[in-house]
């Protein structure tokens, strides 16, 4: 009796009531049913009772218990039958099966061990063996529980930290799709580098440094807090990934790390709400200090390789090539809240852009680069739709 009691009081001081340990006794005899039923309820467990093979799959599939007590000679599914396909289901492999029989031979003995039984009582059955037999197992269940649930919060603790992780780079719902498909191997951010098209978007903040020359030291930093907020927001609600985070520049990349069929369009999009969302801050600090800025945004579209890249110290996901690169040096070339787009890109959202608002600026000569491109601009009026 004492040994039964233990388990509830540990989980009583920690302020946790457990439930019953609960037996289904299977067993086409109802008095031994009712035999066994009434030694196991005197130890405090709950008790269920089956009288044939089918009824205790149904009650296993339904009520999954603690221990099955499971007679071995029955009409229909015989216990060999039964033991047999509950072990073989993943949803009710772990729950312990007793094998009652008559049957006393080597072949019974191993048809059982076979059938996945983890122990065996014999009729008719002794008292003290089958509650000796019974504690033991109750002993394993409820370590095999505490285990299954440590492992169960050491998962959650380990999702939530990678969650916390990715969040710093990507919207929430995408974190979400992350989370939902890692493998064992860590998922989308420990895989090999990859060649894939992506849309890459810089944003950089027009003047500051001038701006900085008039506010106290204290004030930069909460500055670009404000501004960072507006922008990262703006890239989450397009399903951005930031990349990276410098100074007052940001590198928000799309097709990536999930496709993105309409990816032009999300950086479009993302490109004309940071504008907007910036306004109102901006136009608080022109009057706080007299000196205006806005966003200056490039874009363009094209082959880029994704992957970790550093050292053993320090690692980082990112993305390197010739779309960003362009996105880069547009973005130094804009003026406040203008958005400069590569040729490619343009084709491929001339529809959407505002009538009479793109204003073509030629064949531009980037520095890096020995071939001129084509370069469209697009002046954002904060407040326009």
């Amino acid at each position: 009796m004492g040994e039964l009691a233990e388990p509830h009081s540990m989980h009583a001081e920690r302020g946790a009531p457990t439930p019953a340990f609960r037996v289904l006794v299977v067993d086409d005899d109802p008095d031994m049913c009712s035999f066994l039923a009434r030694l196991l309820r005197q130890e405090g467990m709950s008790v269920d009772t089956a009288g044939d093979g089918h009824a205790a799959i149904v009650r296993v599939m339904t009520s999954p218990p603690d221990l099955i007590l499971l007679d071995v000679m029955m009409p229909g599914p015989s216990g060999f039958d039964v033991c047999r396909e509950l072990k073989g289901d993943e949803a009710t492999a772990l729950i312990p099966i007793v094998l009652v029989t008559t049957l006393e031979d080597q072949d019974s003995r191993v048809r059982g061990i076979e059938a996945g039984a983890d122990d065996f009582l014999t009729k008719p059955v002794n008292r003290e063996e089958l509650l000796a037999r019974v504690k033991t197992l109750r002993r394993l269940h409820e370590t095999r529980r505490e285990l299954e649930g440590r492992r169960l919060a050491a998962e959650i603790e380990r999702k939530e930290a990678i969650r916390r992780a990715f969040s710093r780079y990507v919207a929430p719902r995408l974190a979400e799709r992350i989370i939902h498909n890692l493998g064992e191997n860590g998922g989308l951010f420990e895989g090999r580098a990859q060649r894939i098209d992506v849309v890459a978007l810089f944003a950089d903040l027009r003047g500051f440094t001038r701006l900085t020359e008039r506010v106290e030291v204290g004030e930069v930093v909460e500055m670009l807090n404000e501004y960072f907020r507006v922008l990262t927001e703006a890239a989450y609600h397009n399903d951005g990934t930031i990349f990276n985070m410098a100074g007052d520049s940001l590198l928000v990349g799309f097709n990536v790390p999930f496709a993105q069929a309409d990816a032009p369009i999300r950086a479009w999009r993302t490109a004309r709400e940071m504008v907007s969302r910036f306004a109102p801050i901006a136009a608080l600090w022109e009057e706080r200090t007299g000196f205006g800025t806005g966003v200056g945004i490039g874009i363009c579209a094209g082959e880029a390789i994704i992957g970790n890249i550093g050292s053993p110290h320090y690692m980082s996901y990112t993305v390197i090539g010739n779309p960003v690169n362009v996105a880069a040096r547009l973005m130094q070339m804009a003026a406040a809240d203008e958005v400069l787009i590569c040729g490619p890109l343009y084709g491929q959202l001339k529809g959407l852009l505002p009538a009479g608002g793109v204003q073509a600026r030629g064949d531009v000569t980037l520095r890096g680069r020995s071939e001129p491109i084509p370069v469209y601009s697009i002046k954002i009026t904060p407040g326009a739709s």
